[in-house]
C-alpha cells in the first residue's frame, strides 16, 4: 500500500492513498429558476451503512472549501507567492466544491466519528456555507444557506446517508434581501429564513405586503424575512425595516440611506402556538467581513431584537423593535464593547405557559431575557454576562465578557437549561496587552427565571454581578467545558443539541432531555475568526454538567474531534474545509 504524508501540527502521520478508494458516487439534479441545473453529488464510503447492525444516527455538517479567497485582510501582505503554494493556511488555493459532510454519530459504532459521505453541491462555488435550521424533526427538509452566494439549498435527507436536492432559491427569487443566515422550520414543513443583507440592487424595493423601503444594496441594509415551502420555493418576502426607520444614533448604514435602520436579522426562532416570531439584528454584513480592518463605526453592529405577528403565516407583520440596554461594562469611549452590541442570536422557550425568550450579543458578551414575547413592546433585561463563565473554561481567563464572540445559544426542550457556545476573546481585542480568553461551551440553569414569569427579579446592573452572576432568580452556571483549552479566541461558534434517543424497539425517538451537543470551531475566515476547523461532541449530564466526548475522534489523526483540515475527502483531494453548522439527523425509516 502506497502512503502519502499528512502534517498535523508537529506530528506527521501516514495516510493511505486509497483511504477513499471504495466510494459510490450518485448525483441528483434540479432545475433552478434560471433554467440551469443545480446538483448534489453523494460520495458514499463503502460499508457506511453497516447492514444488519444498529440503526444509525448522523451528524450533518454544512462546510465550505477553504481556498485563497479565505485569506483574512491581515494576511493580504503575505500574498505574493501564495498562489504557488506559499500560503500555509490554504492547502489548495483553487476553489473546490462546498458540501454537507455526513458523519456517523452513533455511539458504539465501529465508524463513530467517521465521514461516510460528502454531498457536494454544484455548480456554485464560494457559497460560504453558513447555517441550517436549529433543530431537525422527522420529515423536515434541511434548509442550508450560502452566505456569500445569497442562495438557499433545500435537501431531502429521508434516505441518509444519501441526500437529494429538492430545490434551490437563487438571488433572483429574493430580490428584497441578501446574505441568508438562519432558518426556523414550521410544523407544516415550511420555513422562515433571515436574509441579513439589503436588497440585491440598491434603491427602493416593494415587498409582498405592498410597503416600499430604500436599500443600500447587496449585503447592506435593510434585511428581510423569507418564507420557503418544503422544496425551497419562495412563498413571501417580508421587510424587517420599520416605516419611520430606527434610532439614527445607534443604527449606522454605509452608504447612508434615507431612513436609518438596524434591520439586519440574523437569529430567528418562532413559537407557533403564540403566533410569534423573534429575530435578532447582528450587523450590516458587508462591513463585518472587512475585519480586522477597523470598521468606520461601532454602530454598524446592532443592539436590536424584533418580534413579529405570524398569525398569517405567509405575511409576518413586524410588531415591535426592542433596543437591548447597555450594561455595567458599557464604555462611552468604545461603544463597540457595550453589552448590547451585536445581537447575534435569540432563542425561545418551548413549553405551554412559558412565553419568554433569550437574546445574546456576540460583541457585547451578554445574555438578555424577556418574559413575554407576545407583549406589544417586550422588555429585555441582562441576566448573565459571559465573563461569569470565563474562569470555568480556564482559571487564567479574566472575568470580562466583552468581545467574548459568543454565537450559538439554545434552550433545552424542557426549558430547564440554556446552552451557549463561546469562541473566546482574541488576543489584543481590548488593547495591546490583552491576552484574550479561552472559549468553550457552558450551560445555564434557567428554571427559576422562566418559572417566575413576568414577576422575575433578575437584572445584571453592576460590574460585581456581571463577573460573579446575579442573585435572586438569575440563571446559574450549571456546567462549562473548554474547547481548544489554552488557545484564546479559538472556541466554538455554532452548535446543535441531539434531540434523539434510541427506543426499546430499536427505532429512534425524540427526547426532551438531550444528552449531548455538537459544536464547530469556525465563524467566517474573512472576518479574522477562522478557528481550527474542528467539530466536537460534548456530553450533557442531567444536572447540566458538560464534558468533551473523547471517543468522538478524527479518523485520520486519532485526535479528539473531527478535523476538517485534511488533504483527502470522499469527493477528492480538495484539502481543508470550513465547518460552520451542524444537525443531528436520522433516516426516516429509523425514527418514529
Amino acid at each position: 500500500m502506497v502512503a502519502v504524508l499528512l502534517a498535523v501540527g508537529a506530528v506527521t502521520l501516514p495516510v493511505p492513498d486509497d483511504a477513499y478508494a471504495d466510494v459510490e458516487v450518485s448525483t441528483h439534479k434540479v432545475q433552478g429558476a434560471d433554467g440551469k441545473e443545480y446538483s448534489v453529488t453523494n460520495h458514499l464510503v463503502g460499508g457506511a451503512a453497516e447492514p444488519g447492525g444498529q440503526r444509525k444516527e448522523w451528524l450533518l455538517v454544512w462546510a465550505g472549501d477553504e481556498n485563497i479567497a479565505d485569506t483574512a485582510v491581515k494576511d493580504v501582505k503575505n500574498l505574493p507567492g501564495s498562489l504557488a503554494g506559499g500560503l500555509d493556511k490554504v492547502s489548495n488555493a483553487l476553489p473546490g466544491p462546498d458540501f454537507l459532510a455526513v458523519i456517523d454519530a452513533t455511539k458504539g459504532s465501529k465508524t463513530y466519528g467517521q465521514v461516510v459521505n460528502t454531498a457536494t453541491v454544484g455548480p456554485l462555488v464560494e457559497n460560504e456555507p453558513h447555517h441550517m435550521q436549529y433543530v431537525w424533526h422527522k420529515g423536515d427538509t434541511i434548509f442550508a444557506g450560502a452566505l456569500f452566494g445569497a442562495a438557499t439549498y433545500a435537501f431531502d435527507v429521508s434516505a441518509l446517508p444519501n441526500l437529494k436536492l429538492k430545490g434551490i432559491s437563487l438571488p433572483s427569487q429574493t430580490l428584497g434581501g441578501s446574505v441568508p443566515d438562519a432558518y426556523w422550520t414550521l410544523k407544516d414543513g415550511t420555513a422562515y429564513a433571515t436574509y441579513m443583507g439589503g436588497p440585491v440592487a440598491p434603491g427602493p424595493f416593494r415587498y409582498d405586503d405592498g410597503s416600499v423601503h430604500l436599500g443600500n444594496g447587496f449585503a447592506g441594509s435593510p434585511g428581510e424575512v423569507v418564507r420557503f415551502d418544503p422544496n425551497g420555493k419562495v412563498l413571501s418576502q417580508s421587510p424587517a425595516a420599520t416605516p419611520g426607520g430606527d434610532n439614527e444614533k445607534l443604527c449606522a448604514n454605509l452608504p447612508r440611506i434615507g431612513t436609518p435602520t438596524c434591520a439586519n436579522p440574523h437569529g430567528i426562532q418562532a413559537r407557533e402556538d403564540l403566533n410569534t416570531l423573534v429575530t435578532s439584528d447582528y450587523a450590516e454584513p458587508r462591513n463585518i467581513i472587512l475585519d480586522p480592518v477597523k470598521q468606520p463605526s461601532p454602530y454598524l453592529r446592532r443592539p436590536t431584537v424584533r418580534t413579529w405577528d405570524i398569525s398569517d403565516r405567509n405575511h409576518p407583520k413586524l410588531r415591535a423593535v426592542s433596543y437591548l440596554p447597555d450594561g455595567p461594562r458599557a464604555d462611552p469611549e468604545d461603544p463597540l464593547h457595550a453589552e448590547s452590541r451585536a445581537v447575534m442570536e435569540t432563542t425561545v422557550t418551548n413549553l405551554p405557559g412559558h412565553k419568554g425568550a433569550f437574546a445574546q450579543t456576540m460583541q457585547g458578551g451578554a445574555v438578555f431575557y424577556t418574559p413575554d414575547i407576545t407583549a406589544p413592546e417586550p422588555h429585555w433585561v441582562e441576566v448573565f454576562d459571559d465573563g461569569a463563565a470565563n474562569k470555568a473554561f480556564d482559571p487564567a481567563n479574566d472575568s470580562n465578557g466583552g468581545s467574548s464572540n459568543g454565537g450559538w445559544m439554545q434552550t433545552s426542550p424542557d426549558d430547564r437549561f440554556l446552552y451557549r457556545a463561546i469562541v473566546g476573546r482574541q488576543p489584543g481585542a481590548l488593547g495591546p496587552d490583552d491576552p484574550g480568553t479561552t472559549g468553550g461551551v457552558y450551560t445555564l440553569d434557567i428554571s427559576k427565571l422562566v418559572a417566575a414569569g413576568t414577576d422575575f427579579k433578575c437584572n445584571i446592573d453592576t460590574l460585581e454581578e456581571a463577573q460573579r452572576g446575579g442573585g435572586d432568580d438569575c440563571p446559574t452556571l450549571a456546567g462549562a467545558t473548554p474547547i481548544n483549552p489554552g488557545v484564546p479566541g479559538a472556541g466554538p461558534h455554532w452548535g446543535a443539541y441531539d434531540n434523539f434517543e434510541l427506543g426499546q424497539d430499536g427505532l429512534y425517538q425524540e427526547t426532551s432531555v438531550p444528552n449531548r451537543l455538537a459544536v464547530s470551531n469556525y465563524f467566517v475566515a474573512r472576518s479574522g475568526l477562522d478557528g481550527d476547523h474542528k467539530v466536537n461532541v460534548v456530553d450533557l449530564g442531567p444536572d447540566g454538567k458538560v464534558s468533551v466526548d473523547d471517543t468522538f475522534r478524527d479518523e485520520v489523526t486519532g485526535e479528539v474531534g473531527v478535523n476538517f483540515n485534511r488533504r483527502s475527502w470522499p469527493h477528492g483531494e480538495f484539502g481543508n474545509a470550513k465547518p460552520h453548522s451542524e444537525l443531528f439527523v436520522v433516516a426516516d425509516s429509523d425514527v418514529r
